[in-house]
């Protein structure tokens, strides 16, 4: 009898501490900006980039999505200029998004939640070093 192939899981932390949060945020990340590699050019796309390509509604949608990593660093007590160094990266990477096909080949080079991850696990690396992550 053929096995059957297991259910992706996936089980995030729900709480509110510097390690749950890092660990939602390195998720979302990955997910709307590293999901698969395009075949022969071993180039990283994500959500962002393919639902950027619905007019206005994925605007939206990868807006909010961005929003919400700023909204958990606003949680964590990062400092205010960089909440809006974050905010910027996010209208920026909207500005750009709505314009047709320019917006959508600009999806695919300006990162704005990788570039907002690393602001956020910077300082979480050091004022939480509890929560580091030793890769390797």
């Amino acid at each position: 009898m053929p096995r059957r192939p297991e259910p992706m899981t996936f089980n995030l932390p729900t709480g509110n501490d510097p390690a749950s949060v890092r660990a939602r945020v390195v998720a979302l990340e990955r997910l709307l900006e590293r999901s698969f590699t395009i075949p022969g050019v071993n180039m990283p796309v994500g959500l962002d980039a393919l639902v950027g390509l619905v007019p206005v509604l994925g605007d939206v949608v990868t807006t909010a999505m961005g929003a919400y990593i700023v909204w958990e660093a606003k949680n964590l007590g990062l400092p205010k200029w960089k909440l809006a160094r974050m905010g910027m990266n996010v209208l920026f990477d909207t500005a750009i998004g709505a314009i047709p096909l320019i917006g959508d080949a600009a999806d695919l080079v300006f990162r704005s939640n990788s570039k907002n991850l690393r602001i956020l696990i910077k300082h979480i690396d050091a004022h939480h070093p509890q929560t580091r992550v030793i890769e390797g």
